[in-house]
């Protein structure tokens, strides 16, 4: 009987802490439904300002410019603190304030400017929610895709629903979706639960863990080519299609497609990240981003890229959920946060301003298709660089062992 009893009581406990998850799902549903109006359809906002290639790739550029101080600040402070949750509250509300005026400004020093303070919380909020997830899901024992996939869901709903949208009444409205989705995420952001650790708090000093840790950075430098490429075609591909002949809407559909595959990979990565080297996995996407990229370089038609983009899933996807949780392995515990927010620094800041002045100068100067073409040769030469590093680090295993 008391057996029972005490199976009982783990049993509602695990479905208790099961349905803490739920304001966590919903707030990356919400984040990444905004998120979308900022990858997909920023660019085309700016283009009907008034802005050329080159200018929007500038403002482009100044999300990840303010990403490589702004993501490890805010995981510096979430581990000194020991909070996720707080952190998450400060930067979600700084992000509704700041898109006020960062949606609505219509010159290009004003559009900087304001993209500076916009950017400074929107960088933060994505890799928190993602180091909040990977700590629950662990200590819950389930899978990171499966929490992780609903801001795949969020961005997929949205990409499709804003796109027919903004085709019906103009990109220029833009900014009521966003604010609607954005509060949306500074709601729950005071609903989410946060993760309890034992150890010390962690000092100033304890960032010398990160700094003098070879493996970790020398594995952030071997992801850079393949992300580059991932941030370049974030920025453009609204323009690319635009220039091959696309409305608006398809640019929605293009994202749906993709994000809808990546959530499938999100929902059932669990039992492939178990059974095979993740390193193999990671240069595995990005031999896949090549021939995606390779595609589209030499694609005339825009329908053809929102059928390809079936392979976002199989690229993206898988390239960023095995290699942000590879992380974990080379971070100690009580620096998860700044690990995690070092990463997303490399995988979106450092990337997205090579992708975004690069990826600008390139499609302003020789199109479009020159710039997918040029992406998936450096997609080929991240993946070996990747698999030299797999190579280096089985040697070391061994040589230790």
């Amino acid at each position: 009987m008391k057996f029972n009893r005490k199976m009982k009581l783990k049993g509602e406990n695990l479905l208790a802490n099961t349905h803490s998850l739920t304001p966590l799902k919903i707030l990356l549903f919400s984040f990444h439904g905004a998120n979308t109006m900022v990858i997909s359809f920023l660019p085309l906002l700016l283009a009907y300002r008034g802005l050329s290639g080159q200018e929007i790739g500038w403002v482009l550029a100044i999300g990840p410019a303010i990403s490589i101080f702004a993501q490890p600040f805010w995981g510096f402070i979430s581990d000194k603190y020991q909070t996720v949750r707080k952190v998450l509250i400060i930067t979600s509300l700084g992000l509704v304030l700041s898109s006020l005026f960062f949606f609505q400004v219509r010159t290009l020093v004003l559009i900087l400017g304001f993209a500076i303070f916009f950017y400074f919380f929107q960088s933060a909020i994505s890799p928190l929610g993602d180091s909040l997830t990977q700590r629950r899901t662990e200590q819950l024992g389930i899978s990171f895709g499966s929490v992780r996939t609903w801001g795949s869901i969020g961005f997929a709903i949205c990409s499709l629903l804003i796109g027919e949208l903004i085709d019906w009444t103009g990109i220029q409205y833009l900014i009521i979706p966003y604010l609607f989705m954005a509060s949306v995420v500074v709601f729950v952001s005071f609903r989410v639960v946060d993760v309890k650790i034992d150890k010390k708090p962690v000092q100033f000093s304890d960032l010398h863990k990160i700094i003098k840790n070879p493996p970790l950075l020398f594995y952030l430098a071997a992801l850079l080519l393949v992300s580059i490429t991932h941030r370049a075609n974030d920025s453009f591909i609204s323009l690319y299609i635009s220039e091959l002949g696309g409305r608006d809407n398809l640019v929605g559909i293009a994202w749906f497609v993709g994000v809808v595959s990546e959530a499938v990979v999100f929902a059932f990565a669990g039992k492939w990240f178990r059974k095979y080297q993740p390193l193999i996995i990671i240069a595995a996407a990005g031999l896949i981003y090549a021939l995606r990229w390779f595609m589209y370089g030499f694609i005339s038609i825009p329908a053809a890229i929102v059928f390809f983009q079936i392979l976002h899933g199989l690229s993206f996807g898988v390239f960023y959920l095995t290699s942000f949780q590879y992380v974990t392995r080379l971070v100690p515990d009580q620096l998860q946060t700044t690990g995690h927010l070092l990463f997303a620094t490399v995988f979106f800041g450092i990337s997205g301003i090579i992708g975004s002045l690069g990826g600008g100068f390139v499609l302003e100067h020789y199109g479009g298709q020159t710039l997918y073409i040029i992406m998936g040769g450096m997609a080929l030469l991240g993946s070996c660089f990747i698999l030299f590093y797999h190579t280096i680090m089985r040697r070391t295993s061994t040589t230790s062992n």
